[in-house]
């Protein structure tokens, strides 16, 4: 079996207090702590288990996980293993690099946010460069507010060219045609990002090659359907995998619909969907945000909310 999980379990702590983020300086308990550590070594120790699969790992935690050893040491230990094909984290980069130098960097990649106001542009800068010169590979990106952009075009012109500058359309804005040609302008991809995807009835990869799951190992198709198809660790969610319609009218997060079929960003992100690095950082966008499905594979039935 070839699948990618999207691993988040229970740890919600942040050391940023973010305005836009719901998990702002929240504070894990020493006991949730304790919780987290466990369940996530139970993940790294299943993972090691399935030689017989080919595994993609993204963790993608609510709060930052880089500042706990237990998630450097899962990232370096499953980067080692044969037959996991790549392992990534969505991280703030607010925590030190030099770690990654014992990990096999042609599996490790990491997903960075810049968050302006929460650490100073040249320590974020500072970190960005150590990872280019321990070659790892990693994408960066910024939230497009307007108090964001002068900040977003520094970065952007410091960072190597071949260093993918992404950014996500904040919650709730709708973007004027002038402001999201400012954003296009950094991210040839904002596009994806502007408008929710249309997705209701179609083909998506989650919950056929791609998983999501959380500390108790319960398996759903992805972060935003409960519908759950199994736990991971007794092996029921086998046998629930298959091609599925989407049951939510729309998808507005890129961990979810990168992986609509009707959309071309396994294309465009070859190589680099877990870590958000694409192929072509040029490749052109699609202004609606939307493709109809095309003739390969037809809407399916709704299965499940």
């Amino acid at each position: 079996m070839d699948l990618t999980i999207l691993y988040r379990g229970p740890l919600a702590s942040c050391d940023y207090d973010c305005p836009y983020c719901p998990f702002a300086k929240q504070r894990d308990s020493v006991e949730q702590l304790r919780s987290d550590r466990a369940a996530l070594e139970r993940f790294t120790a299943w993972a090691a288990g399935q030689t017989e699969d080919r595994l993609n790992v993204l963790f993608t935690p609510w709060g930052e996980g880089l500042v706990r050893s237990w998630y450097r040491k899962a990232l370096v230990e499953l980067s080692q293993l044969e037959h996991i094909g790549r392992v990534a984290i969505q991280t703030n980069l607010s925590g030190r690099t030099g770690w990654l130098a014992g990990a096999d960097r042609d599996k490790v990649a990491l997903w960075c946010t810049y968050h302006p106001g929460q650490t100073p542009y040249e320590r974020f800068l500072g970190r960005c460069r150590e990872l280019t010169a321990l070659g790892v590979r990693h994408s960066v990106g910024i939230v497009g507010l307007d108090e964001h952009l002068e900040e977003a075009r520094r970065l952007r012109s410091a960072l190597p060219p071949e260093v993918y500058l992404w950014v996500n359309a904040a919650e709730g804005h709708t973007y004027t045609d002038e402001q999201a040609e400012r954003w296009t302008a950094l991210d040839p991809l904002f596009a994806y990002s502007r408008h929710p995807h249309r997705s209701a009835g179609l083909p998506c990869r989650t919950g056929e090659s791609v998983v999501s799951v959380d500390g108790d190992g319960t398996v759903r198709r992805c972060h935003f359907v409960p519908a759950e198809l199994g736990n991971l660790y007794d092996g029921s969610y086998r046998s629930s995998l298959g091609p599925r319609g989407c049951p939510l009218d729309v998808c507005d997060c890129h961990i979810g619909y990168v992986h609509l079929e009707t959309l071309p960003l396994y294309d465009v992100f070859a190589g680099g969907v877990l870590e958000r690095i694409p192929a072509r950082p040029t490749a052109p966008p699609v202004p609606d945000g939307f493709v109809s499905p095309g003739p390969s594979r037809r809407p399916l039935p709704l299965v499940g909310r």
